[in-house]
């Protein structure tokens, strides 16, 4: 935590947040208490943002259980998504080229790890395009039903707006730490889970770079941000926001990156922050 930067006494202009481990309880799902200050906050005309690793495919369920259909910057930044028109808005591609070498250097560096990469089309569930494909060595860290399993070299034959690797048995950070010095700038790499997954955007793409686009799409004010966030991949929207909210169940990383500390995502940690303004 950074006790050198002050909290803003003044209403944000803008909240956004992460989902898994922040917005939603260990249920997955979003507490009445974290409901209703969010609604406040629409109705009040202050922008209300989702933030996440998530796919666009992966968001209804957060709609359904938050009773509003937010504007969402998806895949770390590289996605703006309209959940209430179910558009992708835009999207930061690795190419093919890019894929090819930054697959080559994981494969080189965590040898047994398995290769996947996250597409989007033009809306969440675009069935002209295989949304997210894994190679067949590729050992799923959640449960997703909607992969399609085909050859390394198909995985990697279309830009991707993630490019995922996954080493059962070792930790993310583990991954992380071996990759960083290859990868260099030729990505930007992150993790939202420790269970031996990395995940690779295009270089300078972040939850940061991703709101940055959203506001000067949608003319958002930027100068109030309150943002929340429990994982590596939130810290640059943490540092970035005018006050940076890290869970109490959050990475010792992203907690030394946010302003101030509060509960867990079981205990109404955003909505016990954003009570202070929306009561």
């Amino acid at each position: 935590m950074s006790p050198e930067r002050p909290t803003s006494p003044a209403r944000p202009t803008l909240v956004a947040t992460d989902v898994d481990g922040t917005l939603i309880n260990e249920d997955e799902l979003v507490s009445a208490r974290t409901r209703e200050v969010v609604h406040a906050v629409v109705e009040s005309g202050t922008p209300f943002l989702l933030a996440t690793g998530r796919p666009p495919r992966w968001i209804s369920p957060v709609v359904e259980s938050l009773g509003y259909a937010p504007l969402a910057v998806c895949a770390n930044g590289a996605v703006v998504y309209d959940s209430y028109a179910d558009r992708v808005l835009s999207a930061a591609t690795l190419s093919v080229e890019a894929l090819i070498e930054l697959s080559g250097l994981a494969l080189s560096v965590l040898p047994g790890a398995g290769l996947a990469a996250e597409r989007v089309g033009e809306s969440a569930h675009d069935a002209a395009t295989p949304q997210f494909v894994s190679s067949p060595d590729y050992e799923h860290a959640w449960l997703n039903p909607d992969n399609t399993e085909m050859s390394e070299d198909d995985v990697l034959a279309v830009p991707a707006v993630k490019l995922l690797i996954r080493r059962p048995g070792m930790t993310s950070t583990a991954m992380y730490d071996a990759l960083a010095p290859h990868v260099g700038s030729l990505a930007d790499m992150t993790y939202s889970t420790e269970n031996g997954l990395i995940e690779l955007s295009a270089p300078g793409i972040t939850k940061a770079s991703g709101l940055v686009a959203a506001a000067k799409q949608f003319g958002f004010d930027l100068s109030g941000l309150v943002a929340f966030g429990d994982m590596p991949n939130d810290i640059p929207m943490l540092a970035m926001a005018d006050l940076g909210v890290a869970m109490g169940n959050a990475h010792p990383e992203a907690k030394a990156a946010a302003d101030e500390v509060t509960e867990t995502n079981s205990q109404h940690g955003v909505a016990k922050v954003l009570e202070r303004w929306w009561s």
